[in-house]
């Protein structure tokens, strides 16, 4: 997949992991927040290829509750756009690729997840494969099409890690400014002055509230959703703590509840579970809260960029490099009763990778401490810690622990 940006084109990390998918699977499924470029991608399968169909188109809409055989049966391949808008229409679907299962049949896209959206009953399992797009990467923004160097790290010896990311031509970037312009393709790409993305992002808000946010639910309050927006955008990197952001947000906890879970379903908000060997244990575990795009979460509570930003940045590219990845990667946070943190693991396979962010220009011994407990813990499964900071440095801070500009990696 591919943004145009001038005369220029930026290609898109999923665009190969989409192409592969659609020569196996009847169905490929691509949803994403709302403007990630999911009808972009769309729209460049259709010449000669696809017939395109969008429910955001009102006539299509009314077919799809009517009469959804009228645009799925055809011989062609074809593309339904924004599914979520009528999530029966999914039924529909099913009953044609059990009539003709040809790969690449269908490609739906939606703006919102339709695996935990409580309206959809039937997943297209066994027929379709799914992938998400994320805001675009800071990688992708420099029109690389590609996430940070994970895949790199995982692959080479550790003795190989810092001759790795030294030979690269990244040049160094203010993380404050990436972190304040997101990764929506529109306000990173096309927009230069704040000014302008400040007048997007309250646009996008209002959308998304007024109506995206009713083809989830029906919810009348929308000062009390927004505030609690605003709460959660507050909480970056912190435990999901409903009680306590009920209180802030001046609401129940049980309303607390099910509108985090409508923000996850449009995958505005993050959930990242704690990492244990034991995976039942992940889902008890309270997870941390993070953004889909820091733009936006900036924008919604007003603050200055921090720490959290930083780490939500880093989470941002992992989630789009784990989502593209045809071998299923695990994200998560690692926490001791002690305290002791570490703010990601990868775990691919039977490798675990961790990594700290630091919002500091010269990292310190101390800050490897939690990394060098993890790597105590798990042993040979583990590969040396990854320390990221806003410095230029790159070098081993201890024997097991490499400190890297985050502009190295990302």
């Amino acid at each position: 997949m591919t943004i145009m940006h001038g005369m220029k084109t930026l290609p898109r990390l999923v665009g190969t992991a989409l192409a592969r998918r659609l020569q196996v699977m009847p169905a490929v499924v691509v949803t994403g927040a709302r403007q990630t470029g999911k009808s972009t991608l769309a729209a460049e399968l259709v010449p000669g290829k696809r017939q395109y169909r969008s429910l955001d188109d009102l006539d299509v809409l009314d077919a799809a509750r009517r009469d959804p055989g009228v645009l799925v049966d055809g011989v062609g391949p074809v593309t339904l756009d924004e599914v979520q808008r009528e999530p029966a229409l999914l039924r529909a679907v099913k009953r044609a690729i059990d009539r003709n299962r040809a790969p690449g049949r269908f490609l739906l896209t939606g703006s919102a997840n339709l695996l935990l959206m409580r309206q959809v009953s039937e997943s297209l399992a066994g027929r379709a494969s799914y992938l998400t797009l994320w805001p675009m990467t800071r990688r992708e923004q420099l029109g690389r099409g590609s996430a940070g160097r994970w895949e790199d790290l995982l692959a080479a010896p550790e003795a190989k890690w810092r001759d790795l990311l030294a030979g690269g031509d990244d040049e160094a970037e203010d993380w404050r400014a990436l972190a304040l312009r997101g990764g929506f393709p529109t306000p990173a790409i096309e927009m230069k002055r704040p000014a302008e993305r400040r007048i997007w992002f309250e646009g996008y808000a209002r959308t998304y509230l007024e109506r995206d946010l009713q083809d989830l639910a029906a919810i009348s309050a929308l000062p009390d959703f927004r505030r609690l927006m605003r709460a959660a955008c507050l909480r970056l990197g912190q435990l999901v703590n409903q009680t306590e952001m009920g209180r802030d947000a001046a609401l129940p906890q049980p309303t607390v509840h099910r509108w985090l879970n409508l923000l996850e379903t449009s995958y505005l908000m993050v959930r990242l579970p704690a990492y244990a060997v034991n995976r039942t244990k992940r889902l008890i575990k309270a997870p941390k809260i993070y953004w889909g795009d820091t733009g936006i979460a900036l924008h919604l509570s007003g603050a200055e960029p921090g720490g959290a930003h930083l780490e939500n940045l880093v989470l941002h590219d992992l989630l789009a490099w784990r989502d593209a990845r045809v071998e299923r990667a695990e994200l998560g946070y690692w926490r001791t009763a002690t305290g002791e943190e570490v703010d990601f693991v990868i775990e691919a396979g039977r490798t675990l990778l961790p990594i700290e962010v630091k919002a500091t220009a010269r990292p310190r011994l101390s800050d490897c401490t939690h990394l060098r407990s993890f790597r105590a813990e798990y042993g040979a499964r583990a590969r040396a810690g990854l320390l990221l900071h806003t410095g230029s440095a790159l070098e081993w801070l201890a024997p097991d622990v490499l400190a890297a500009p985050w502009w190295k990696v990302l």
